[in-house]
């Protein structure tokens, strides 16, 4: 939203709430900034720009009246009784959730917000829950979710709105950049890497999209989505499966002794070898491909076949930059 139009919906709740008694639209006119800006000649402008913007602040929940008065002239108001939130009833353990889920943005953009609504709902009578385990810059539990892509931001936005996206994304074994143009579903944050799931509109199927990989500036397109969304539930197993965390079978891989801890952590066997490498079997399953090339020389696949192919096809990718 522009930022003038957010001011003059701001003024123009200002006094639909601030009134205590209907303000006809002549009133409305001469009292707000932006409306007395426009060409006092025009009255079909002012007609449609006012009726946009109570149309605005009812899809945002104000609730507007429309009062007929004695001289049929028309007028506006929003009681304060018919705007006002009922009472905030949280418990210790609510509280305690909440608390915790505004931990969980500080180091991403959402920080700021997220530490806002909690200070509000304190000042609303909201319980504080003490943690008996806290000490200053300590607590019992920490939990971050770390945010440094660019792209999460507005993907975030666009997955709340039902907005098509556009963005440029690398795949790990291409030398380039695509256009994909993409109905995102939801974020999911896995084993420390952002993920968003979608509708891809080219390919007419389901995608899972690494945000590390997409390039340049996300854009946000106004059209609607063409594809149902599933259960978040569903989308979540399928960004588990692109993940690279469901297993479909296994693999057999050298591994330099003393590299590749969680490697090592998956296997299911493990023999030493004699020349300073162990062979391990490993779950085989997507993504597998992109995990074992972030280990580098460390790694070498002896089969299968085609997830050597894979791993051989990326690291030349990352070889011509």
């Amino acid at each position: 939203m522009a930022i003038a139009k957010a001011e003059r919906l701001m003024n123009l709740a200002l006094c639909l709430l601030g009134t205590r008694r209907p303000l006809t639209k002549r009133e409305l006119r001469g009292s707000i900034e932006a409306y007395l800006q426009t060409d006092a000649a025009n009255d079909d402008a002012f007609n449609r720009m006012f009726e946009r913007d109570k149309d605005d602040l009812r899809e945002l929940g104000l609730i507007i009246e429309t009062v007929e008065g004695l001289d049929g002239e028309i007028g506006y108001l929003a009681r304060r009784d018919s705007n006002r939130l009922p009472p905030i009833t949280l418990d210790v353990e609510e509280a305690a959730a909440l608390g915790l889920a505004a931990k969980v943005w500080q180091q991403a953009r959402l920080a700021g917000a997220a530490s806002g609504a909690l200070q509000k709902l304190r000042a609303a009578g909201m319980p504080v829950a003490e943690d008996p385990y806290d000490t200053p810059g300590h607590s019992a539990l920490e939990p971050r979710i770390p945010v440094h892509e660019a792209a999460f931001e507005p993907l975030m936005l666009a997955c709340r709105d039902r907005r098509p996206v556009v963005f440029d994304y690398r795949k790990s074994n291409a030398a380039r950049p695509e256009q994909r143009q993409v109905e995102p579903w939801t974020l999911e944050s896995w084993r420390g890497h952002w993920y968003l799931a979608g509708w891809d509109r080219e390919r007419a199927a389901e995608r899972v999209f690494r945000l590390s990989r997409i390039t340049g500036r996300v854009r946000l397109r106004s059209d609607a989505f063409t594809a149902e969304v599933p259960d978040h539930v569903t989308v979540r197993e399928t960004v588990e499966t692109w993940a690279g965390e469901t297993a479909t079978g296994t693999a057999r891989i050298r591994l330099r002794a003393g590299h590749g801890y969680p490697l090592r952590a998956k296997a299911l066997s493990t023999r030493a070898a004699d020349d300073g490498w162990d062979e391990l079997e490993i779950p085989y399953g997507h993504g597998l491909d992109a995990w074992l090339v972030e280990f580098g020389p460390d790694v070498v696949v002896l089969g299968p076949d085609e997830l050597r192919a894979d791993v051989v096809d990326r690291l030349r990718a990352v070889a011509k930059g």
